[in-house]
């Protein structure tokens, strides 16, 4: 049911909201806003919010400019953080041209596409993933937090960082997220929390909100929160392990659950898998886009850097998670290389379309790998036709330009908007003398 301008406004009304802010994500995952009082909700719905979009990364060049914002009504939300005054709402909005088209270079676009063209296959995405994230304290960056217990699912009742985490859970709720666990993660001032699976649209907004509901309570608790993949050397990053599961229009009947199966996948599933895997390389300039995403996708930390695929092996790329008897719409597989940098709406359209490649194409998955991959030689790679995923950005956007589906996927003005940006990290990345050189070679050379 479409919601209308006047439900909306009485609804801000009745929440106590003065200011609304109209958000939008740019090409590499900020959050780009503008914020208007109340009373200007119903122009901003009604005929849109212009904008500079050549000052929006990805969007438009100058010569280009104008761009409109409408909002989506349906992600309507009272940030819980505000009160009183300051009491504000968000709003997710869809980009626009001039002459009323929608934007194909807006991440949102970019996923409906995708989405767009599953549906016209009968297929409904859904996902859920598990971000990581790390907390420290303000005064020091290179500290975690004090008094946190250090170590996977552990618990104390005075660790500061439990309360925090309950305190985002608490906000998350309040935002209609809905959470089913947080907990420690490995790594000292690790943590993880993880909602609930959704149509990949609503996941990828909340995954936005998530990111920013994370850093808000962080901030309140004088801490800070960073999504950093690798902050620390030596010690785990941080992932974000992305659930998915094919559907029928209906949303009734899981896609990917074939009880005759061994793993209980159906022939769709295997084809699907065998598209992620086949695409893998290509996909990691998506899903791990940072120059510090290659800090954390390296041997020895739980980080999947080998393409194949297993149920209890967590070194693979893939994982299913074993099933439960009884609960057939659990029927998942997990990929585990994108890392909470991406930006989500790129993520997940770049997923789908290599699990859609590998359905139209039916292609055929590899036997599983059940062993730890860590502990198999060069040669037993290579004999079992395992690859490995990029070991740098730059590698990586060799493979992303050398693959036209996850090329389709994006779309040629997002392709090249992303891949501009992200030359640009690399060189400035390349270019900088680090600590690491002048402890290496200063004295030695």
């Amino acid at each position: 049911m479409q919601i209308k301008t006047k439900e909306i406004v009485e609804r801000a009304q009745a929440d106590g909201v003065r200011f609304v802010s109209l958000q939008l994500t740019d090409v590499v995952g900020a959050i780009k806003s503008v914020t208007i009082p109340l009373p200007m909700l119903d122009e901003a719905i009604e005929r849109g919010v212009w904008f500079d979009g050549s000052s929006v990364q990805g969007f438009a060049r100058v010569y280009e400019s104008d761009m409109f914002m409408i909002p989506d009504l349906a992600t309507y939300r009272v940030l819980p953080w505000t009160n009183g005054e300051h009491r504000t709402a968000r709003i997710i909005c869809d980009a626009y041209q001039p002459d009323g088209q929608p934007f194909d270079g807006d991440p949102r676009r970019v996923l409906r596409r995708v989405l767009q063209r599953a549906e016209a296959m009968g297929l409904r995405y859904f996902t859920s993933s598990e971000p990581e994230f790390f907390l420290f304290r303000r005064e020091d960056s290179a500290q975690p937090v004090p008094h946190d217990v250090a170590g996977y699912f552990d618990f104390s009742p005075r660790d500061l960082a439990s309360e925090v985490r309950q305190n985002i859970i608490l906000a998350l709720e309040a935002l209609e997220i809905q959470v089913e666990r947080g907990h420690h993660e490995v790594a000292t001032g690790q943590h993880e929390i993880n909602f609930r699976y959704s149509d990949a649209l609503t996941s990828a907004d909340n995954l936005m909100t998530f990111k920013y509901t994370v850093k808000a309570i962080a901030q309140a608790h004088d801490l800070y929160a960073t999504f950093m993949p690798k902050p620390i050397a030596g010690i785990n990053g941080s992932g974000m392990h992305t659930h998915q599961s094919i559907f029928d229009m209906a949303g009734e009947q899981n896609l990917f659950y074939d009880p005759k199966d061994a793993y209980r996948l159906s022939p769709l599933a295997y084809s699907f898998m065998a598209g992620q895997l086949a695409h893998a390389r290509a996909l990691a300039a998506v899903v791990a886009p940072t120059v510090n995403s290659y800090k954390r996708l390296v041997p020895g930390y739980e980080a999947p850097v080998y393409v194949c695929w297993g149920q209890i092996n967590r070194s693979a790329l893939i994982r299913i998670p074993r099933y439960s008897v009884g609960r057939d719409k659990s029927t998942r597989m997990e990929l585990r290389c994108p890392d909470p940098s991406s930006n989500p709406y790129l993520a997940l359209a770049v997923m789908l379309a290599a699990g859609l490649d590998g359905i139209e194409r039916q292609l055929t998955a590899p036997p599983p790998i059940e062993e730890s991959a860590y502990e198999l030689t060069e040669a037993e790679l290579r004999e079992r036709s395992i690859g490995v995923l990029p070991g740098s950005l730059a590698e990586a956007l060799e493979e992303l330009e050398r693959d036209a589906v996850v090329r389709a996927a994006l779309g040629e003005h997002t392709y090249r908007a992303f891949v501009r940006a992200k030359r640009r990290e690399w060189d400035d990345y390349r270019l900088q003398v680090t600590p690491w050189e002048w402890s290496r070679y200063f004295e030695t050379v």
